[in-house]
């Protein structure tokens, strides 16, 4: 019996210091650092992964993220100094390098985005707001990320947290803005289009003109070379004919006649009204061209 009692006595001590040991040891991983927490006071922070000891049912740990965690802001209008209405995207990294300090002001990451959110949003229009649209949107954009960064990480500091890196992901105009924008842009693309359009046309015509211009001279010069070149092949001609009819006025005489009857008599439908003594048909009845007798008197 004493055995017995003994032995659950054991027991129940092995199982008690089971419990205490397990109690006692937490692990902390390479991704956290922990806040030690005696009856609701923080003592330590341990930062190195590892396997740790607590008092047990006295202390308790806290177990905070140590990675870069991911802040992602909602979109916000900002004006700027030239009075133009953007609406800019940002997001922003950040670690918490304070466990303690972290515990104290905010407690948990959730309540920590929604802070940091806030004060990101403050520093955007205040950086954003002494700017220029251009500044942001094109020359400026590096260093007033750079500024937005430095603001938000002096505020975040008295939270135990560090931010690493501001990005502005989109800053456009507002999308009735955008619409004006567009429109104008296509107004201005048709106005342009239209004048080119224009100038294409009178172009065309000039192209026309002078085309047709040439054409003319061209074809005046070709008819007067033409008729100049007639004039002198009929000239030429004349003189032939001169020539011949100087050698042999008979035989001059004769070809004229042929000729004359060649053109004047078709095999169609020829009528010709003349007298039978007519020197037309000389050559029908004398070879020579003279005249009858009965004629000549």
């Amino acid at each position: 019996m004493k055995l017995n009692l003994a032995g659950g006595v054991l027991a129940a001590a092995i199982l008690a210091a089971l419990l205490i040991a397990y109690g006692s040891l937490f692990t902390v991983y390479q991704t956290e650092q922990v806040l030690v927490v005696r009856l609701g006071e923080p003592i330590r922070t341990v930062t190195e992964p590892g396997l740790n000891f607590k008092l047990p049912l006295f202390d308790s740990v806290i177990y905070v993220d140590k990675r870069i965690l991911d802040l992602e802001n909602s979109s916000q209008e900002v004006i700027t100094s030239d009075q133009k209405r953007l609406v800019v995207d940002a997001f922003a990294r950040y670690r918490v390098n304070d466990a303690l300090k972290f515990y104290q002001t905010i407690g948990a990451i959730e309540a920590a985005n929604s802070r940091l959110s806030t004060l990101l949003n403050s520093a955007l229009r205040r950086v954003l707001g002494e700017v220029t649209t251009t500044d942001i949107v094109r020359d400026k954009r590096a260093q007033l990320m750079v500024m937005v960064r430095d603001q938000l990480e002096n505020e975040a500091k008295s939270f135990g947290i560090s931010v690493v890196d501001v990005r502005i992901r989109r800053a456009n105009l507002p999308e009735q803005n955008s619409q004006a924008v567009y429109q104008r842009m296509q107004t201005e693309r048709q106005r342009e289009a239209a004048e080119f359009r224009a100038q294409g046309s009178q172009h065309s015509q000039e192209i026309r003109a002078k085309a047709d211009r040439d054409v003319t001279v061209l074809i005046a010069e070709a008819q007067s070379k033409g008729e100049q070149t007639r004039g002198e092949g009929d000239a030429e001609r004349n003189r032939i004919y001169a020539d011949a009819y100087g050698r042999d006025p008979d035989f001059f005489t004769f070809y004229r006649s042929m000729q004359a009857y060649e053109n004047g008599l078709h095999a169609s439908d020829t009528r010709m009204l003349l007298t039978p003594d007519s020197s037309f048909f000389r050559y029908f009845g004398n070879p020579s061209g003279k005249p009858r007798e009965g004629a000549a008197k």
